[in-house]
């Protein structure tokens, strides 16, 4: 299932990173991993920045392996909510609930 990512990075633990200069390597290693289907860096509403990472998740139980990395490497807060492409929700059958459920 295709999950979008929402990581939040505290700026102490990541300021600590760029000031030490570990922060890339950190991220790339991250990636590296996770090898996501599309990655965006940003500042969330609040001005913290953030990551934003559409991942498939082929099994829940694998949750861990897509959150862990952030929550021991920045202390970061996650977020994962699942997402369609426009061909997943062609597929969904919106008609026929429309009918049954009209």
């Amino acid at each position: 299932m295709r999950m979008m990512m929402h990581v939040s990075l505290p700026v102490e633990t990541f300021n600590a990173a760029v000031k030490d200069g570990s922060a890339g390597a950190k991220i790339k290693k991250i990636l590296d991993q996770l090898m996501p289907e599309a990655t965006y860096f940003m500042a969330d509403r609040q001005g913290r920045r953030c990551a934003v990472l559409i991942v498939d998740l082929a099994d829940p139980s694998k949750i861990p392996t897509l959150t862990e990395p952030w929550f021991l490497t920045f202390h970061a807060a996650v977020e994962l909510q699942p997402v369609m492409l426009p061909q997943d929700l062609a597929a969904a059958g919106l008609e026929g609930l429309g009918k049954e459920w009209a």
